[in-house]
């Protein structure tokens, strides 16, 4: 039994801020329904692997164990058949240009009264208020609306969005926050209520530490240059020549091991580079010697010097070296499942583990519509009403 066994989602989400949400919920034990546009679906769907390949990677990622139905929600039979499916249902999830769903009949009033203990959650760019609140936008944009873009790179180098969907993510992780939230208080209270959030919001609060060092100071951080602005230690991603290796700075109690790393027994006794706070003119000079150490070694070479000193690093890695990692399955961030399709293969697990109530990661992601007349039966509809509401054009 999950955490959130016995409570119903409907996603009708599309992409990753709200499908991912919904797949978390999951996890964590919840019963979710996706509902998708006929014949078109999730966007995800269409994200292929290659031209030649048409898994979905986005689509299987964020949609494995939901059950999946087709309504268009712009028609009258769409709109009464969610209607009915509210009844029965914990928690709403979105993520459409706000006022998409009101201009249909399904704000969150109209459907509280449906059912006041709906948790009706909405995901959008900008926010839900002021003059950007319905101007349509994805990932890349809440990373450059939100400054996060501009921290990446070098002073001398062009920025660059982060390669991974962390606009998205971040709106995702706050939904789930805000949900569980409202989950809680209604158990207390009795009363749903309405949450919001955005990827520009997500992103203020991913980089609270930075931005907050800009209001007390007045300027912007800055490229992370290899490190970060704010750290005054040995936190600097260095070349080595075959890669890369992250260092974590270099605590008082570990710097005597790390000269020993890098044969500078020298060093030992200076004590101004003995600090995770030392000045800048002193972090520059010990930052140009690393540049110019840890080239002269191969990345696995330094990784075993770096391990016998316990110092803090890691190599950086890419995908491919992720995906093969043993103690990612050993700790269940991934896992090793038959796919009824596709055989023997990994896939993501979840980042969350629970003594009571483990998480149960699904493995297939539904085809579309797959689930349709089934969810219907079980919300009350008969055989007829389903074929009248095919008739109409709802699913």
């Amino acid at each position: 039994m999950g955490a959130l066994d016995g409570v119903r989602v409907v996603d009708l989400s599309t992409l990753i801020q709200g499908p991912q949400a919904a797949a978390m919920l999951h996890d964590l034990g919840a019963e979710v329904i996706k509902v998708e546009l006929p014949e078109v679906g999730d966007l995800a769907r269409w994200i292929t692997v290659s031209d030649d390949d048409p898994r979905a990677p986005v689509f299987e990622a964020n949609n494995r164990g939901k059950r999946s139905i087709t309504l268009d929600l712009r028609q009258p039979g769409g709109k009464r058949a969610l209607e009915k499916l509210i009844e029965t249902t914990d928690v709403l999830i979105s993520n459409f240009v706000p006022g998409t769903l009101e201009s249909w009949g399904l704000s969150y009033e109209e459907l509280s009264t449906i059912n006041p203990r709906l948790v009706y959650a909405t995901g959008s760019t900008y926010g839900p208020e002021g003059p950007l609140a319905q101007r349509e936008g994805a990932d890349t944009v809440g990373q450059a609306w939100g400054g996060l873009i501009s921290t990446t790179g070098t002073v001398d180098g062009d920025p660059t969005p982060i390669g991974a969907l962390i606009a998205d993510h971040s709106g995702c992780q706050n939904m789930v926050t805000g949900i569980l939230a409202s989950l809680l208080h209604r158990e207390k209270s009795g009363e749903g209520q309405r949450v919001d959030v955005s990827l520009f919001g997500g992103m203020v609060w991913a980089q609270a530490s930075e931005l907050t060092y800009t209001m007390l100071h007045g300027e912007s951080l800055g490229p992370s240059n290899r490190g970060h602005p704010l750290i005054r230690g040995l936190l600097r991603m260095v070349p080595t020549s075959d890669g890369w290796i992250q260092l974590v700075g270099v605590p008082p109690h570990l710097w005597d091991g790390f000269c020993r790393v890098i044969d500078r027994e020298d060093l030992i006794e200076q004590e101004r580079f003995r600090s995770l706070f030392m000045k800048v003119e002193d972090l520059d000079e010990l930052r140009r010697l690393v540049d110019e150490i840890f080239p002269t070694r191969t990345t696995a070479e330094w990784c075993e010097r770096l391990a016998a000193e316990h110092q803090r690093f890691a190599p950086v890695r890419n995908h491919t070296e992720v995906v093969a990692d043993d103690d990612a399955v050993l700790n269940g961030y991934l896992r090793e499942v038959d796919h009824p399709e596709w055989g023997t293969m990994r896939t993501i697990g979840s980042p969350i583990r629970m003594s009571a109530t483990p998480t149960a990661p699904a493995v297939v992601a539904p085809d579309l519509g797959q689930h349709t007349e089934e969810v219907l039966l079980e919300v009350g509809f008969t055989w007829e009403d389903i074929a009248q509401l095919q008739a109409d054009g709802a699913y």
